[in-house]
Formats: structure tokens, C-alpha cells, sequence
């Protein structure tokens, strides 16, 4: 094939967002045939720059994924957590937020009738399965890394639907005892991930990769769209 005819690849778009009285700001990646798209919730004190959710989002992508990394605060609001508004650990106005990006993306003509995944880190985990319950239909699928379910309350978490993959560091033992109390709550379709080694933020040499590993073989399971029955072939 002539390299001049071969299509281009994706490219990351910044992106404003308006949920409520808020603007938020995202970064947005769509291949031309997404299999699914996944909105990240970051944790608390990171944002859409956090190296270790780029470092998922490309494991994404190049599985054919779209990502939307965002900022669940306002620039305004940045500014004013320097100040001890503390709005980043407001779990309900966070899951909102996330909801509202979650139709934002629905509306675009180019993500029309993609399925939507969460992925959520620390606090933000929490977030997405508020979200996620109170959008079933929507929210497809969520991934929890080194997250906080447990914010989340029971009542919630036994309203979700969405598959849910939890995982969290074999070091990281008040967060892995917290996510097991979850999961024992969690009455969806559900597993947990130990990786071995890691502490909360996976900084140890090859645990963030098999984090990318077990999000994107997660995500791609649920989020794919279904196959249609096979014909038999005609004599």
C-alpha cells in the first residue's frame, strides 16, 4: 500500500466539557472504529496529566479504545483546593461530574452508539461506581485502580451493574482489606486483581504495566459490541 493512502492515526483533542456551572477540561482520543470508549477519574491531587493514567490510556488506545482523560474540577476549583475547599474528596459532586461528561460524550456525532466504560484511581474510584449506579444503562463496564470503593456506600455498590474489575496492590493492605469489604458488597458481575509487589501507586518496575494489561482485557471484554448470531450457510 502506497503510505500516502494509509489513514492517519488518532489524534488527542483538547477538550472543555460543561457540566453544570463547571467547565472542565479533557483530553479526548477517538479512533475512526472505537471499540468502546473509557473516561478516566482521576485521584485525588493528580489530574488529566497523571503519567500513570496516560500510561493505561495508551494501552487503550492501541488496543483500539477511546479515551477521555479529564479533570473533574474546574480550573477555578484547582485553584481554590490550595485554599482547603476540599471539593476533590466530594464523592457525590464528583460522580456527577463524571455522569455529565459520561452525555457529553454520548452527543457526539463521532461516539454515537459507543458503549462507555469507567476507569477510576483512589477516591475517584468511588465516583465512578456512583456514577456507573446511577446510570445503568449507560455505563458499560468499570475498572478501579488502587481505588477507594469503600467511599462508596453499600446501598450504591449493590446497585451497580456494570462489571466491575477492582485492583489493587498486594502492598497496598489497608486499600486491598477496604476493596475486598467492597467486592463482598458489589452484587454485579465483579473480580479483584492482585498485583503482586505493588504499593498503592504502582511505582514498582513492571506493576503499572500489568495494571494496562488487566484494565485493557477487562474493558475490551465488556465494552466490545456484541457480535451478531451466525447464519448457518445456505445448500
Amino acid at each position: 500500500m502506497d503510505r500516502t493512502t494509509e489513514p492517519s492515526a488518532p489524534e488527542l483533542k483538547p477538550v472543555r466539557i460543561q457540566a453544570g456551572q463547571a467547565e472542565l477540561c479533557g483530553d479526548l482520543l477517538l479512533p475512526r472504529r472505537a471499540g468502546g470508549i473509557v473516561l478516566f477519574a482521576h485521584g485525588s491531587g493528580s489530574s488529566r496529566h497523571s503519567p500513570r493514567n496516560r500510561l493505561v490510556a495508551r494501552a487503550l488506545q492501541e488496543a483500539g479504545l477511546g479515551t477521555l482523560l479529564m479533570d473533574l474540577l474546574s480550573e477555578r476549583e484547582e485553584a481554590a483546593e490550595a485554599a482547603g475547599a476540599m471539593r476533590r474528596f466530594d464523592v457525590e459532586l464528583l460522580a456527577d461530574r463524571l455522569a455529565r461528561a459520561a452525555e457529553w460524550v454520548e452527543a457526539l456525532p463521532e461516539a454515537r452508539g459507543q458503549r462507555i466504560g469507567y476507569f477510576g484511581a483512589s477516591t475517584e474510584a468511588a465516583a465512578a461506581l456512583v456514577a456507573a449506579a446511577a446510570r445503568p444503562q449507560h455505563v458499560r463496564a468499570v475498572v478501579s485502580r488502587g481505588g477507594r470503593p469503600d467511599l462508596a456506600s453499600p446501598d450504591v455498590l449493590a446497585r451497580v451493574q456494570a462489571p466491575t474489575l477492582l485492583i489493587v496492590g498486594s502492598k497496598d493492605r489497608d486499600v486491598l482489606r477496604l476493596n475486598r469489604l467492597a467486592y463482598d458488597q458489589l452484587r454485579c458481575e465483579r473480580q479483584l486483581r492482585v498485583v503482586e509487589g505493588a504499593t498503592h501507586l504502582f511505582e514498582e518496575p513492571g506493576t503499572l504495566e500489568k495494571v494496562a494489561a488487566h484494565a485493557r482485557d477487562w474493558l475490551l471484554q465488556w465494552l466490545a459490541p456484541a457480535r451478531p448470531p451466525a447464519h448457518p450457510g445456505r445448500l
